[in-house]
């Protein structure tokens, strides 16, 4: 086999976490999102990638598995893979990786094999950040939530979100500052980022990817299960080529014969980017309580009964939800709003729909519109609709709803008046 010339770049992947928030049974990085696993699945968007050599830390009895995934997700570039056992934190992993980068290589990526769905964009925007400053650089996102101090059971104040990023990897050094940072560091660091500006080395933020998101809970392990099932990364190739060392160019359609398959299905070879529109179903039913005004909507009934529910109980608005998070892949109601969250009880529908928007959005997604039937003997919406599409609207941040309303005939719980029900479709498209 021809030698590859050596790269100037290395990607160490950390591959030797537990996984035990993931509670999956495995190691992390050894479980499925299809019929791969997740670093299967990081390996691929790494070799999609800049030319570079790839060193993968993984558990010590998971060395072999680990490097039978590495040389099928390699394709041409096999001879620049190696797989070395971690160490016990993280810390020390990154260490035992560093150690086996080739002499020649003057920048190095450390990336998470657990932010398995980073696309190969970022891995770009990083390294030419180390190019322009010669200093570190980190992929950020920026921070949505309102960030509160707490202390104890007590808020004392607020952060200023505007100043906070979000950090994500793969996070790149110029060798000899990561290299040094290694040897002084005399304490633990979340991350290389807080490690390299602990001695002194300033950093550059470079923008980041909702799809690099780190998949450590079960909730985050079935959104990339739903996201690679309809956009699989495609094959290791590209259009770029691969310089070899006796001056050849293996171009991008030889790449791709020799890379592995991509998978099966009329999905195959897409790109995030290309995803195709989503849609997601949501019902809900709640029945009229005995006191209390009526939330519907997004609109306040007066005279009508409430409806019972931990929140306002508005069918229409669960509906929406339901049917937004199941489009995205992520769960539903009971997964982000369930009675472990107080501080939506008794919210109304903007704030469900808000908080369901940032979500959406927050996974790649924008809202394309949404249609919802409610079934119920009353209230009568008919002099309200436009007023109840208005507010769902407004709520979503100005993606169109529409509203319709209709009776049972006098059947079922609906048509003796015990509650409402409500089905909501949603189209999704990528953002």
């Amino acid at each position: 086999m021809t030698e590859v010339l050596a790269p100037r770049i290395a990607v160490l992947v950390v591959a030797a976490g537990s996984g035990t928030r993931l509670g999956a049974g495995a190691p992390k990085a050894f479980v499925g999102l299809d019929r791969h696993t997740i670093l299967r699945h990081a390996l691929r968007g790494v070799f999609a990638g800049p030319l570079a050599q790839v060193v993968v830390v993984a558990p010590a009895d998971r060395v072999g598995e680990a490097l039978t995934d590495a040389r099928e997700a390699a394709g041409d570039r096999e001879q620049l893979v190696s797989v070395v056992p971690g160490g016990a934190t993280r810390q020390e992993s990154v260490a035992a990786g560093l150690r086996r980068v080739l002499p020649g290589v003057e920048i190095v990526l450390v990336h998470d094999a657990a932010r398995a769905l980073t696309p190969p964009a970022v891995f770009d925007r990083v390294i030419d950040a180390v190019d322009r400053t010669g200093w570190g650089a980190v992929p950020v996102l920026p921070v949505i939530d309102t960030i509160k101090r707490v202390e104890g059971d007590r808020i004392t104040g607020v952060v200023d979100r505007s100043q906070l990023g979000a950090a994500q990897t793969p996070q790149g050094f110029r060798r000899d500052v990561l290299v040094a940072a290694y040897a002084t560091a005399d304490g633990e660091f979340t991350d290389d980022a807080a490690l390299v500006a602990e001695a002194g080395h300033p950093l550059a933020a470079v923008q980041g990817d909702p799809l690099a998101f780190k998949i450590t809970t079960p909730a985050d392990l079935e959104r990339a299960r739903a996201l690679v099932a309809d956009s699989p990364i495609p094959p290791v190739g590209g259009s770029g080529g691969i310089v070899m060392a006796d001056g050849a160019t293996v171009d991008g359609a030889g790449a791709e014969a020799a890379a592995p398959a991509a998978e099966p299905g009329p999905a195959a070879g897409r790109r995030p980017g290309s995803r195709p529109p989503r849609v997601g179903l949501g019902t809900d039913v709640h029945a009229f309580s005995d006191g209390g005004t009526l939330w519907l909507a997004g609109l306040e009934w007066p005279g009508e009964p409430a409806l019972a529910g931990h929140s306002d109980g508005d069918a229409v608005a669960h509906a929406v939800v339901d049917a937004l998070l199941s489009a995205a892949g992520l769960g539903d109601i009971g997964t982000h709003f369930g009675t472990d969250r107080p501080e939506f009880a008794g919210a109304h529908a903007d704030a469900f729909l808000a908080e369901t928007d940032r979500l959406v959005r927050a996974a790649g997604w924008a809202v394309g519109n949404v249609a919802v039937q409610v079934q119920a003997q009353r209230p009568r919406f008919a002099a309200r609709r436009a007023e109840a599409e208005a507010a769902l609207s407004r709520a979503l941040g100005g993606a169109p709803v529409s509203v319709s309303a209709t009776t049972t005939d006098g059947l079922g719980f609906t048509g003796r008046a015990e509650g409402v029900q409500a089905f909501a479709v949603a189209l999704l498209v990528p953002a």
